[in-house]
């Protein structure tokens, strides 16, 4: 080994985790006891030795400036002992060993417009994709509906007022790197219009062979128009996914009057009482209608009211659908089944329902 490499305080790639965990969470690794939600967005661990660690969690943006990092930095070096942690949805969590210091944190998150909460069952922050800050395949903004939705959606996360926790997630388009997919309420923003292709610009700003390559499903060919060396798109092959724009400008998928939302419900990763379920499709189509979204706010406060007003205790969303039944849910959130609803994927038979016995009705 070279005096270099043996010299190296870290291999490539990020340091370990442990040395940035608090320590009472290093002094109990692994030999936790049990956990409580004692109140709305307080939870405490409860170690074999006897220690508690207490965890306030507040909502977060997902694009936090830097004077918000700087003031929880600043709260957790006054409550925590300089430690925090973010959650997978966005939120943050103060970790305090001091149970009087809770009140006071609370407070000063208050005070900075940081609501506690999103623990138990409520609705958690809502995780989200880049909208239109960011990506370039954004068929709607993910920022400004999950705002508008979580407003109105306020009281369910300061209060564990649900039969069961209720996830809810935003994904900018189908590609899904807000995997929305397990979600009990998703908010998935879709194309409805092949690419838009600039012949002219075609062969001037992009390579033919690595843009026909660039679509998944082949809808892309070669092609000449106009005496312009360019490509041509088979819609109906065209799963609107925007890879030949990532390669390509030249191919624009964004439309400003066919692009909207759709609303998919059902979806959870916990493997309690039931085993993990896709999110099913509940409305295929909301306009984008910025800056608040309205159709979309009322879309989702309604099947929010319709579960809480009909699951019974710890129950899912989707158990609470299987339970009664899609034909009866769509008739309970008074959402209009349409032949959009229905499954045309090549396996999309092996989902379907093969026996004549139906859940009771009522």
């Amino acid at each position: 080994m070279s005096a270099l490499a043996s010299n190296r305080k870290t291999d490539i790639g990020p340091p370990h985790y442990e040395q940035f965990l608090p320590p009472i969470i290093k002094k109990n690794y692994g030999k936790w006891k049990y956990h409580e939600n004692p109140r709305p967005g307080v939870l405490v661990h409860v170690a074999e030795s006897g220690d508690k660690l207490y965890t306030v969690r507040a909502a977060t943006p997902r694009l936090a400036s830097t004077k918000t990092i700087r003031l929880f930095a600043d709260l957790a070096d006054e409550f925590c002992g300089g430690h925090l942690r973010y959650t997978s949805r966005n939120n943050v969590e103060f970790l305090l060993t001091d149970e009087t210091k809770i009140d006071a944190l609370i407070e000063k998150l208050a005070a900075a417009g940081y609501p506690v909460g999103g623990t138990g069952a409520s609705i958690t922050n809502i995780v989200h994709t880049q909208g239109w800050i960011h990506c370039h395949s954004a068929a709607s903004d993910a920022s400004g509906v999950v705002k508008a939705v979580m407003d109105e959606l306020y009281p369910h996360f300061v209060n564990m007022d649900l039969p069961a926790k209720v996830r809810i997630a935003f994904a900018c388009c189908l590609n899904m790197c807000g995997a929305v997919h397990c979600s009990d309420i998703a908010i998935l923003a879709v194309h409805r219009r092949a690419p838009k292709i600039d012949h002219q610009a075609m062969a001037r700003v992009c390579e033919i062979p690595t843009t026909v390559s660039s679509c998944p499903t082949g809808a892309i060919r070669p092609a000449t128009v106009d005496g312009h060396q360019s490509v041509e798109v088979i819609e109906e092959q065209c799963m609107f996914c925007a890879n030949c724009y990532t390669v390509c400008p030249a191919m624009t998928l964004n439309d400003a009057e066919y692009d909207g939302i759709s609303i998919w419900v059902g979806g959870k990763v916990s493997q309690a009482r039931s085993e993990p379920k896709f999110s099913k499709l509940a409305i295929p189509y909301i306009p984008n209608n910025p800056p608040r979204w309205p159709e979309v706010v009322e879309a989702i406060k309604n099947i929010v009211e319709v579960y809480a007003a009909n699951a019974r205790k710890y129950e899912r969303m989707g158990e609470w659908i299987d339970r009664i039944g899609w034909p009866r849910f769509f008739e309970v959130a008074d959402i209009e089944f349409t032949k959009y609803h229905i499954d045309d994927f090549t396996h999309a038979g092996e989902t379907f329902r093969r026996s004549v016995h139906f859940p009771r009705i009522g």
